[in-house]
């Protein structure tokens, strides 16, 4: 049986630069040529070895989404989404294939209530050694109403939120069509940052391997209710059907017609 909790090093974690909390601090992401343990590279995306390395009986690495500090997954260039997705979906798959962790989460914060401390855009991608993050996820984390659906992807609204509210989902269908899930999450982070009804600065992704599907939730990121921090139990909106009518109608009513 694996174990439940990751230990967090506070020494480290005081170190560690905040760019979002502090906009006068140097962006470490962006002075390229002092960056160290690189993994790999493709055109503006790096993965490298986390210089500040939290998360204890752990391997971190940050994968740097791009070399403009001030861009936004919402906002990429297609060909650039896709490259990244692709890049990042592969490199999360490589380190599950050594065997060397329990389990290898890939994920991302962005703005100020989503947990992270760097603005330059960036994911992360962590083998856990003792930590086995399936245990605590089930098919029914997935399950929505269908919002649209190309080349395999699956983009719904869930009816069975993992922390409450309204979260996105997105199914790959295999890494042949990656353009049609990246556009769907992206989409979704623009929705989120843009036509979301109530208003929202940060958003999470976090992707899943459930079987042998890949999934990717978009969360968007407020105060977490009490109910959850307490008792985790998740709140569930009764009439999210509007939710699901209002992203057909902003962005695939005229394509439908």
């Amino acid at each position: 049986m694996s174990n439940t909790h990751l230990f967090f090093n506070t020494g480290i974690g005081v170190k560690k630069p905040n760019s979002i909390r502090n906009k006068e601090q140097k962006c470490p992401f962006c002075d390229r040529e002092k960056l160290t343990n690189i993994l790999a590279v493709e055109d503006s995306i790096i993965l490298l070895k986390n210089k500040y390395p939290v998360l204890e009986n752990a391997y971190q690495t940050v994968l740097i989404e791009t070399d403009d500090c001030d861009a936004e997954l919402s906002s990429y260039s297609e060909e650039h989404l896709v490259k990244l997705m692709t890049f990042g979906l592969e490199q999360w798959q490589e380190i599950e294939k050594t065997g060397d962790f329990e389990s290898v989460i890939f994920f991302k914060n962005h703005g100020p209530f989503s947990g992270g401390s760097i603005a330059h855009p960036h994911m992360q991608i962590v083998g856990l050694h003792d930590i086995n993050y399936k245990e605590k996820v089930i098919d029914r984390d997935f399950e929505g109403l269908v919002i649209d659906e190309k080349d395999g992807a699956v983009f719904s609204l869930s009816t069975s939120p993992r922390i409450g509210f309204y979260e996105l989902n997105v199914k790959l269908g295999d890494m042949n069509h990656v353009a049609a899930f990246a556009k769907y999450v992206q989409l979704a982070a623009y929705y989120i940052l843009n036509d979301f009804p109530f208003n929202c600065n940060s958003y999470n992704l976090f992707f899943y391997k459930q079987g042998e599907e890949i999934y990717t939730k978009i969360v968007p990121r407020y105060v977490t209710t009490p109910i959850y921090i307490g008792y985790a139990i998740p709140q569930v909106p009764n009439n999210i059907e509007w939710m699901r009518d209002d992203i057909i109608n902003r962005y695939f009513s005229k394509r439908n017609k």
